[in-house]
């Protein structure tokens, strides 16, 4: 199974630190392994189910997040030097981890994706920290987790966190706004 998350994730490839490579690679495995879906399917099915029509996979829309977050972060750093850190190998490992839980949020009914009763009651920022947590994931990029959506608008976010957040943000609103809006 590993080698298969390695073929849909070659971005975990850009964390530097091994031992969080492997904490990121085994949350995936595991997730993976709970889910009803396999590796090959995240590469089909939609990134959200919130959309209807949606022709974005979910890993399109992943690997999306975590281009844009690290362009944006190194952006920052080439503008404001020393004003600004940003630790990368935990901004790279949380951008591929705030939707680990997803894959717990759905169940197959007569065929069709749909969210199950777990996905229903349990957010996938919520499932996604207890997975990370579960392979020694640092509080720094569960913080990520558990804040890039709109459950961390109660609380403050890290640096990482809100660039993360507006990532994700900007890679979906757009495609809420084109099924919605008529012009």
């Amino acid at each position: 199974m590993k080698d298969k998350v390695k073929k849909i994730w070659p971005e975990i490839d850009w964390i530097k630190d091994e031992m969080l490579k492997q904490q990121v690679t085994d949350s995936w495995v595991h997730a993976i392994e709970k889910s009803v879906l396999e590796p090959e399917d995240l590469e089909k099915i939609p990134f959200s189910l919130l959309i209807q029509n949606c022709n974005i996979t979910f890993m399109n829309h992943k690997r999306t997040v975590v281009q844009l977050s690290v362009d944006m972060a190194k952006r920052m750093q080439e503008n404001f030097g020393d004003e600004i850190e940003i630790n990368m190998d935990y901004l790279i490992a949380g951008a591929i981890l705030i939707d680990v839980g997803k894959l717990l949020e759905y169940e197959m009914v007569d065929g069709n994706l749909s969210t199950s009763k777990f996905g229903k009651y349990v957010r996938h920022p919520f499932s996604g920290i207890g997975i990370a947590q579960h392979f020694g994931v640092p509080p720094e990029v569960l913080h990520m987790i558990g804040t890039h959506s709109k459950e961390g608008d109660v609380g403050k976010r890290s640096v990482e966190s809100q660039i993360i957040h507006h990532a994700d943000f900007v890679s979906f609103e757009p495609f809420v706004e084109a099924k919605t809006i008529k012009a």
